[in-house]
């Protein structure tokens, strides 16, 4: 039973932060791991509800209530068996997911103060790594193979689920190491890549093969891949960034998209920790091109994580200066009860650790111009205060008269979303085709128009969160078990048509 007095005794509190000048002289995490005490007190605020509508706010149906009273009594071995039972990986959704199970949490209710759900699960996967993850037995093969095409979260959680039920699984990854936007899209200061690596030892011991270097439809045909295995799982992701070509001067030296300057980063980062260097080199693009915000005043276009993200690392490569520009007015800081009513998502105020390292947001403006010093560098980008209205549908942006003025820039980054999966030669030899949104559809069997081709994931959804990730992994592992006439079930949180908790 749970503690009916917990959420009375004890307020929400995080663990602290480590300090500001400290953590952006590196690339280590910004949380430093939370005592066991106060891990417990706040499992003991949980009320086990009646009707946890935090598992509705969770694509994956975590149990919540039942692992955090599980810490709260001090059993963790139990806490740890039950949220592996959900979630593959809650090492990496308890660092990166931004928690819709917490905007669900009834503790919530009228501006209260929700259960720390994702920090609880964070520290349950931390106590079960620090232990070693341990291999299921793998079980008698079934003589059926299995293609899984990228290696982020959806598809590590497929593969996993469909070696545990007996199938040779093969993950192909066209870069140089497994992960996905995991591995290279995702700074170190919130995803170490040690834990990346954790995993996949596990999911080798328990008989995934992983395969890098191979570029589905290039290195290796659609065809080929086809007549080595019984079913392909495709699941690449959504990484087609959004851009401004309209805006004058996009073609100017210094403006890149987002991940440009992320995946750079995050390979010196990477090289650096496989060398034992201290501070990782300058970043640059795979044609030299140098993408390091060093010594120069960056603007990042975008609001969201992304742009977040971009910030966090201007800060660590030493920028002079960083703006981040928000096309929209600067939101509440508690949930409107009238536009998002409890327990849907929230339109509110997120702050990151990246915002109290520095740098200024800028909201409600938008970019008329990327400004020429001349030579075809960017210099400066030219904004405008706007209103943003909804007509008909669709977004109608209107720069106010006079607003005009210039913000200094070296650097410019677009983190302004992403319009799905890449238009990349293994769609076409699969036979499969983008949506209007960019993405590939799949059937109620998750099977693409292709028979025994499959996709989740960013691919199937468009850019969405890791829980949906893993979500759409295990459950289009689930058909794909039984298209290949496995016994039994495996779980299936969701359906290809599901959507998040929402107001209509």
């Amino acid at each position: 039973m749970p503690d009916p007095n917990g959420f009375l005794r004890y307020d929400r509190r995080l663990p602290a932060r480590r300090p500001v000048p400290v953590r952006i002289s590196d690339w280590r995490e910004v949380y430093p791991p939370a005592g066991e005490d106060l891990v417990r007190e706040q499992a003991t605020r949980c009320m086990d509800c009646g009707i946890p509508f935090c598992h509705d706010g969770c694509p994956l149906g975590n149990r919540i209530p039942d692992w955090n009273d599980l810490v709260r009594t001090g059993n963790w071995d139990a806490a740890v068996e039950s949220l592996h039972a959900t979630n593959n990986f809650p090492e990496f959704t308890g660092r990166l997911c931004p928690a819709p199970c917490e905007a669900a949490c009834v503790l919530g209710i009228a501006g209260g103060q929700p259960v720390t759900i994702k920090q609880v699960e964070v520290e349950i996967a931390d106590a079960a790594a620090a232990r070693g993850f341990v291999p299921r037995p793998v079980p008698a093969p079934s003589g059926r193979s299995v293609a899984v095409v990228g290696s982020g979260p959806a598809g590590l959680a497929a593969a996993q689920q469909l070696a545990r039920a007996g199938h040779a699984v093969t993950v192909y990854e066209r870069d140089d190491a497994i992960g996905g936007l995991l591995r290279y899209g995702i700074p170190d200061f919130k995803l170490e890549k040690r834990h990346i690596d954790a995993r996949l030892a596990q999911l080798a011991a328990e008989g995934v093969r992983f395969r890098t270097r191979v570029n589905v439809g290039v290195d290796v045909t659609a065809e080929q891949l086809r007549a080595e295995h019984d079913a392909v799982l495709l699941a690449c992701g959504a990484l087609q960034g959004r851009d401004t070509p309209e805006t004058r001067g996009r073609e100017l030296r210094g403006v890149h998209q987002a991940m440009a300057h992320l995946v750079a980063a995050n390979r010196v980062v990477a090289a650096a920790a496989a060398s034992g260097q201290g501070r990782p080199s300058v970043a640059v693009l795979p044609d030299g091109t140098p993408i390091d915000a060093a010594g120069r005043h960056v603007v990042i276009i975008g609001g969201g994580d992304t742009a977040a993200d971009c910030l966090g690392v201007a800060h660590r490569q030493g920028a002079a200066g960083v703006h981040q520009l928000d096309l929209y007015p600067q939101p509440p800081r508690e949930r409107d009860e009238a536009r998002d009513p409890w327990p849907t998502w929230p339109w509110i105020l997120r702050s990151y650790p990246a915002h109290e390292e520095g740098g200024e947001r800028v909201f409600a403006v938008a970019v008329q111009e990327f400004v020429d010093d001349g030579t075809g560098q960017v210099r400066a980008v030219r904004i405008a205060e706007v209103t943003v209205e909804k007509r008909d549908g669709r977004r109608v942006v209107t720069a106010v008269p006079g607003s005009e003025r210039e913000l200094p820039a070296d650097l410019v980054l677009l983190a302004i979303g992403f319009e799905g999966t890449e238009q990349q030669p293994l769609l076409a030899q699969f036979g499969v085709t983008r949506n209007a949104w960019g993405a590939v559809d799949a059937r109620d069997d998750w099977q693409t128009d292709a028979d025994g081709v499959f996709v989740a994931g960013d691919m199937h959804r468009g850019a969405s969160l890791i829980v949906w990730a893993i979500a759409e992994g295990r459950a289009a592992a689930a058909a794909i078990h039984g298209y290949l006439g496995g016994p039994g079930a495996l779980p299936a949180p969701v359906v290809p048509a599901a959507q998040p908790l929402a107001a209509r």
